[in-house]
């Protein structure tokens, strides 16, 4: 190898130590996990109300603004979108009656971590992994009574994100949409609560 080959490959090799020694720390530093493994059930099943809406995604500092959490938010708002929105619809479909109760559904991711597809091919497992934590509020719009604030986790290996070639990162958004509708249609007749950390029965 000539000298200047020779550089390019000593660049390289610090660049690549460099960022997984960022990343590895961003790890430590950003490392998110939920507050328990399950749900409690809501104060009262779900069809105690006959109007349902759902609130976009909320995401604060110091998530908010950044490239790569704003591109995970679009993903998980688009696949909640996809779920949950059927479900409120036939549930809207039903008769009011005199007493058309409305629960008001305010989702928001607390903590997140995702990393992008570029950086996933450049950094590769290096890159570290990716990891969401949301919860959604369930409140009596005409009282403001929480009826549930259940929170939702998943995360995404930085190995198995790095041989999928970041496959796995978008999956993790796909799952968490999952997981919250679940949840919404097994409390929707009966308060079962469900869990926060491990994605059961659900479509992708």
């Amino acid at each position: 190898m000539n000298r200047s080959g020779s550089r390019v490959l000593l660049a390289l090799l610090m660049l690549f130590g460099l960022v997984g020694t960022a990343c590895a720390a961003g790890d430590v530093v950003d490392y998110i996990e939920p507050k328990n493994t399950d749900n409690p059930p809501p104060a009262m099943p779900l069809n105690t109300f006959v109007r349902f809406e759902i609130r976009p995604i909320t995401m604060d500092a110091p998530y908010a603004g950044q490239e790569g959490n704003e591109v995970a938010k679009n993903s998980i708002q688009a696949n909640l979108d996809l779920r949950v929105q059927p479900v409120l619809a036939q549930w809207n479909a039903q008769p009011a009656g005199s007493d058309a109760r409305t629960l008001r559904m305010e989702p928001e991711i607390r903590h997140i971590r995702y990393i992008t597809g570029g950086k996933r091919f450049w950094g590769g497992a290096f890159a570290g992994s990716s990891a969401v934590l949301m919860t959604v509020k369930l409140t009596d719009a005409a009282t403001g009574q929480v009826i549930a604030e259940p929170e939702f986790y998943q995360h995404a290996n930085k190995m198995g994100a790095a041989w999928s070639f970041g496959a796995t990162d978008k999956a993790m958004l796909i799952r968490i949409g999952s997981m919250i509708t679940d949840y919404l249609q097994k409390n929707y007749s009966q308060a079962v609560g469900g869990s926060a950390t491990v994605a059961n029965d659900v479509k992708f």
